[in-house]
């Protein structure tokens, strides 16, 4: 466990902050943005959780856990991280997304048309964590042509968004109160 005992350093005054290595680098980094970007997936993931039922909660709750684990897989830019066989994020994050995906999407009623995002209030913060989520991806793969970052990242962050739309069309009513959209249903 991370122990906290003092909230401000100082460090960051000047516009720069520390990597898990200990480099500083600039606070507009791609890197520290890819770990910020995460870090507001996962603030709207909480606010999904609050209104969230069932088994939704303790899925979001799990995924939350996650996403500290992967901003930390991101807060390193050390050379070895991609032969690193002890990384925290592995492909067992993946899977388990991926069983969760399948698991709900057997109860849903089927698409039969793209959906507007909203619905219950879990649903539509659920929707929109996914978009944040889709922001975090575009980072990391920005950040993936010029500094190693370990391959389950950008993996875990693809699967989360599809659970996250997924989960949200779960809380409304298994599909059944997803609004579709009417494609020029409005001239």
């Amino acid at each position: 466990m991370v122990k906290l005992t003092r909230i401000y350093t100082g460090g960051g005054d000047g516009g720069e902050t520390s990597l898990a290595s200990g480099q500083k680098v600039p606070k507009h980094n791609l890197r520290i943005a890819a770990v910020g970007t995460i870090d507001e997936a996962n603030a709207f993931i909480g606010c999904a959780r609050r209104h969230a039922e069932g088994k939704a909660v303790a899925m979001l709750a799990r995924i939350q856990n996650d996403l500290f684990d992967l901003g930390a897989e991101l807060s390193r830019a050390d050379a070895d991280m991609t032969s690193d066989r002890s990384r925290s994020l592995g492909g067992i994050y993946v899977k388990r997304l991926e069983d969760e995906i399948d698991a709900l999407n057997a109860e849903l009623k089927p698409l039969g048309s793209f959906i507007l995002p909203g619905g219950s209030a879990a649903s539509a913060e659920l929707h929109l964590a996914r978009t944040v989520v889709r922001r975090a991806e575009r980072l990391i793969t920005d950040l993936d042509r010029s500094e190693p970052i370990n391959p389950q990242v950008l993996r875990y962050v693809n699967r989360l968004s599809d659970h996250l739309f997924v989960l949200a069309r779960h809380l409304n009513d298994d599909g059944e109160a997803d609004e579709l959209w009417r494609p020029r249903a409005n001239h």
